[in-house]
């Protein structure tokens, strides 16, 4: 069973950054960041796939950089110059198998509880 545990969520400004962190506990062949803001359907933010590839929602395309540390398991998301449509719950997903994607919910299998991420005007 895989087990994901976010952390680095907050309350910042408007412009301000954040930087989230998702340990996985083993090797993962893709890793994203999804969201979900109240009263909206989860959407997909940053993912990335074994071989470093990544890909953004054109809503944080310039702001946002997915990162990952193979060594430690260990999936990053930087966010800068955030916005209050930001806000949001963040969640850290995985999955072990490819190749695939890695870009739909559906391919992935394993979720994080999530990590809130308020962002004030």
């Amino acid at each position: 069973q895989v087990q994901l545990v976010e952390s680095g969520g907050g309350t910042v400004q408007a412009g301000g950054s954040l930087r989230l962190s998702c340990g996985a506990s083993g090797y993962q062949y893709c890793m994203g960041w999804f969201r979900q803001a109240p009263g909206k359907e989860r959407e997909r933010v940053a993912t990335v796939a074994e071989d470093g590839s990544t890909r953004y929602a054109d809503s944080v395309k310039g702001r946002f950089t997915i990162s990952k540390d193979n060594a430690k398991n260990t999936l990053y998301l930087q966010m800068n110059n955030l916005k209050p449509e930001d806000t949001a719950m963040y969640y850290c997903a995985a999955d072990q198998w490819g190749p695939r994607l890695c870009l739909l919910q559906d391919e992935f299998g394993y979720w994080g509880q999530g990590t809130q991420v308020t962002v004030s005007s």
